[in-house]
């Protein structure tokens, strides 16, 4: 089995337009939650979300590929842009042939919906443009990426719901991992926040009006964000052989399905998909120092975090640190995870944890070490980046520092 790591990392988000940036705002704890701007956001309940400002696409597309890129796909490609170029890798020749992508997304082009929507039921109009329905299908940011960057290996979109990302890079780590590619780009993106996007998550009543708190007793909700995270996934040796940076090392990863209900989580469920991770890896529970926690500020899933995490690491649950950046940057759904795991590689890079913020009053159901409200600076070795999803789908990923 080969091993895997790490060597580009790229994002846009509400904390920042790159990598850089954002770590700097998990590093101060700074919030990028705020109010929403765009069409009709005044006839929602919801007016609050992790968007991304001054992000002007037509300075970065030109008009043939506007007409292609919904939002989710124009922030995958920038992020694409940045953990490539960082990884150094040029896709020629046999490289190119058996390197390919595997992206997360749970919406695909909601804003696309959304506007052709609008235009046929609102504005009555009788035609949409041609290319509707290949800007909004799941895999256009995938595809956008395979051809931007010659890609021409195993290359497809996973799509469930908040662990589409994780899904999708554990994919990409079993591929490398097993030698069937050399590399893989790798992550997911997301962008729901438009008048639709924002109105069908209000019907569940699980959104915050007014600040994500995850873990803290006071809690009332999660709140939506947007943006991407895309990573580059290289076998070891050919990575070492060409003098490439290092950032982490992926050492394992699981998936669990909790099989009982559509939105209510399981600690079983939960708990199966962290404790695999660990086996898969060859780690004991001791040597995890912190967990890059799901964390969505509801009650229901708090709480059954908290709780598998208690069950599957035992006593070393008081020493871990677990926290949510959520609360800084929105509930990404389908490509939370990708940022998050800038999150764990920064806690094993720089040393470095990223705080709940938010955290206001301790709750019993929660009592562990959330890292509340300031960066701790602290030595890590082994991290876990956890996503538990709607439908009762859970993927986690296990990562060590740099060899």
């Amino acid at each position: 089995m080969k091993r895997v790591v790490i060597t580009g990392a790229g994002t846009i988000n509400a904390l920042g337009h790159n990598v850089p940036e954002t770590l700097e705002a998990m590093r101060e704890g700074r919030c990028g939650i705020g109010a929403l701007e765009f069409r009709d956001v005044e006839r929602l309940a919801i007016t609050i979300g992790g968007q991304v400002k001054g992000f002007e696409a037509e300075g970065r597309f030109n008009r043939q590929q506007m007409s292609l890129y919904d939002r989710f796909t124009q922030f995958t490609l920038e992020a694409a842009k940045e953990a490539i170029t960082q990884s150094g890798l040029e896709f020629v020749g046999d490289l190119a042939a058996r390197s390919g992508v595997v992206l997360g997304t749970a919406g695909g082009g909601v804003s696309t919906w959304d506007d052709n929507y609008r235009a046929v039921y609102e504005e009555g109009k009788n035609r949409v443009h041609p290319f509707v329905v290949p800007k909004l299908m799941n895999n256009a940011a995938a595809s956008h990426v395979s051809m931007e960057y010659n890609l021409k290996g195993p290359s497809f979109t996973v799509s469930t719901a908040c662990a589409s990302s994780n899904h999708a890079m554990a994919q990409a780590f079993m591929m490398v991992r097993s030698g069937m590619a050399p590399a893989m780009v790798t992550g997911g993106s997301e962008s729901m926040l438009c008048f639709g996007g924002v109105k069908a998550w209000e019907g569940l009543r699980v959104m915050s009006r007014d600040a994500c708190r995850p873990f803290s007793a006071n809690r009332n909700g999660m709140v939506q964000g947007e943006g991407a995270g895309i990573f580059v996934f290289e076998d070891y040796e050919h990575a070492k052989k060409r003098g490439a940076e290092i950032l982490a090392e992926v050492i394992g990863y699981a998936m669990s399905s909790d099989a009982s209900d559509i939105v209510m989580p399981s600690k079983q469920g939960a708990a199966r998909a962290i404790s695999g991770a660990m086996k898969d890896a060859g780690i004991n529970p001791e040597q995890v120092g912190y967990i890059n926690a799901h964390g969505t500020g509801t009650a229901a899933n708090d709480k059954t975090e908290c709780a598998a995490v208690a069950d599957s690491f035992g006593p070393h649950a008081d020493n871990l640190m677990i926290s949510s950046t959520k609360s800084m940057h929105g509930h990404l759904i389908g490509g939370t995870g990708a940022v998050e795991l800038l999150a764990c590689i920064m806690a094993l890079r720089d040393g470095i944890i990223a705080p709940t913020i938010g955290y206001e009053e301790p709750d019993p159901e929660c009592a562990l070490d959330v890292v509340p409200n300031e960066a701790r600076e602290a030595s890590v070795d082994v991290a876990l980046s956890n996503a538990f999803a709607f439908g009762g789908l859970n993927a986690v990923l296990a990562l060590r520092k740099a060899p």
